[in-house]
């Protein structure tokens, strides 16, 4: 009698379970478009279509490198890189953990500061891949290995809106 009566009740933690994991399933799948991500491995494809099944057209090995993701298909994402090719990446392979990359001519001012006037802390070149943190007044916060200071935002490609 004792089993009867657990076993009915393990269904229905079971059932309430797989419905809440259902609704955060969906919810990842309905994500608001576009947005921004960054690489989370060392070497990921960009395929043509949405499945292991399409052919690879690219191979990155960046990590960290921003990605602006503009649509959502289950278990993969329709990106844009940096230099605006586009196609699909599995999602397990992003994250979204804000990042950029300096772009432009020549290399880019760090400071100690949002300003022009603030102190040089060092200097990056064109390709150097950060964190992004808060943009403000046309700086933002990035940190490259631990190092970190700010930089104009028109020399990063990963801010503002996607």
């Amino acid at each position: 009698m004792f089993a009867r009566q657990i076993i009915p009740a393990v269904a229905a933690i079971g059932c309430v379970l797989g419905a809440g994991l259902s609704a955060v399933a969906a919810s990842a799948q309905t994500a608001e478009t576009p947005y921004w991500a960054s690489i989370s491995v060392s070497r990921v494809f960009m395929r043509v279509g949405p499945s292991m099944n399409y052919p690879i057209e690219w191979v990155y090995k960046r990590e960290g490198l921003p990605v602006k993701v503009l649509r959502v298909n289950e278990g993969w994402r329709y990106v844009e890189d940096p230099d605006g090719k586009r196609g699909w990446m599995a999602s397990r392979m992003l994250s979204r953990t804000r990042a950029a990359i300096v772009t432009g001519e020549g290399n880019a001012a760090i400071r100690a500061e949002g300003s022009a006037s603030a102190a040089l802390r060092w200097h990056v070149a064109p390709g150097v891949v950060g964190e992004l943190g808060e943009c403000s007044a046309g700086w933002c916060a990035f940190s490259v290995r631990g190092h970190r200071g700010f930089v104009e935002a028109d020399r990063l490609w990963g801010d503002g809106d996607p």
